[in-house]
């Protein structure tokens, strides 16, 4: 998430309250998390085992919660909480806007376009030409969908992240800020849920085509002319390369990517990255062939069981 326009560290660290390392006039263009973060942009870390890869990160600045040795070249906020400084950047920068109206005036929509009775719009929300958008379809602000796109009832885009930190008095939610992005010619189904990114973007690219029922986590980007059965559910932060294929309730751990072309059969489980060009099954997923084989060895456990028995 960029900011619109730049800030100073000084200015960065009297919204959140916070000491800081490096020149107050240092410049900071935005916020992301690491795995999203460019020159310019604050990540937060707050556990001794992520604090060498956020030092090491794209980001420039980075906020801390210990005071240790700033690299050459970036800037520190020191906090005592970077989760909770986080969310208050989060929501001054991106506050919530309240809805005043079904489809919001601030929202743009293309020529040929058609909203049904009963959609929702919200605020800064970008519809491309020759879309169709049917009754009950909510999509949340900042939502950019391109052209030729199809979504049916009941599909949400742009809810929050599942992010969560466990805390003595129960679990701290990670605002999100981020947006969902649908590129030109997808077909999305009935009752899908696309989360938004906490400061990127959820992506679906161009010419991919998802059936009822499927979720799809923050952060993710599923590539161009993918196909995804109904009731898959796809985690946070994955990779789905181009012209990828998941069968009926496919499920898929977050943090992954899956090849170019491959293809995962139904109720498989997705707990690595998968190669492309292959076709995977079973849980957790592998070579579709070495699967079947172990599912037809297991069957003959029994009998030889027998036979041992027969032979004592």
């Amino acid at each position: 998430m960029k900011f619109p326009q730049t800030h100073t560290l000084q200015q960065i660290a009297t919204i959140i309250s916070s000491e800081f390392v490096g020149s107050p006039d240092f410049p900071v263009e935005g916020m992301n998390e690491i795995h999203v973060v460019t020159p310019g942009d604050i990540v937060f870390v707050d556990h001794p085992k992520y604090y060498d890869k956020a030092l090491e990160s794209a980001a420039t600045v980075v906020l801390i919660n210990k005071k240790v040795e700033c690299p050459e070249g970036k800037a520190l906020l020191i906090s005592d909480d970077p989760f909770r400084d986080f969310n208050i950047l989060t929501n001054y920068f991106k506050p919530f806007e309240k809805a005043t109206a079904l489809i919001s005036s601030t929202s743009t929509i293309g020529k040929n376009s058609v909203i049904q009775p009963g959609a929702f719009i919200g605020n800064n929300v970008e519809i491309g030409d020759n879309c169709l958008i049917h009754a009950n379809v909510s999509v949340y602000d900042g939502t950019i969908i391109g052209n030729n796109v199809t979504i049916h009832s009941g599909t949400v885009l742009g809810a929050d992240a599942f992010y969560y930190k466990n805390r003595p008095e129960g679990f701290d939610k990670l605002v999100s800020g981020g947006r969902v992005v649908i590129e030109d010619d997808v077909d999305l189904g009935s009752l899908c849920t696309i989360d938004r990114g906490v400061t990127g973007d959820t992506t679906i690219k161009k010419g991919t085509k998802i059936d009822n029922q499927v979720h799809i986590g923050h952060d993710t980007v599923i590539g161009k002319k993918c196909l995804i059965a109904s009731q898959v559910g796809i985690a946070g932060c994955v990779i789905i390369e181009d012209e990828v294929t998941l069968w009926g309730q496919v499920g898929v751990t977050s943090g992954i990517t899956i090849g170019t072309k491959a293809i995962v059969s139904a109720q498989s489980g997705i707990s690595k990255s998968l190669e492309g060009n292959k076709s995977y099954f079973g849980t957790p997923a592998d070579n579709f062939r070495k699967k079947y084989k172990e599912i037809a060895a297991i069957r003959q456990i029994p009998e030889l069981i027998e036979k041992l028995k027969s032979n004592e």
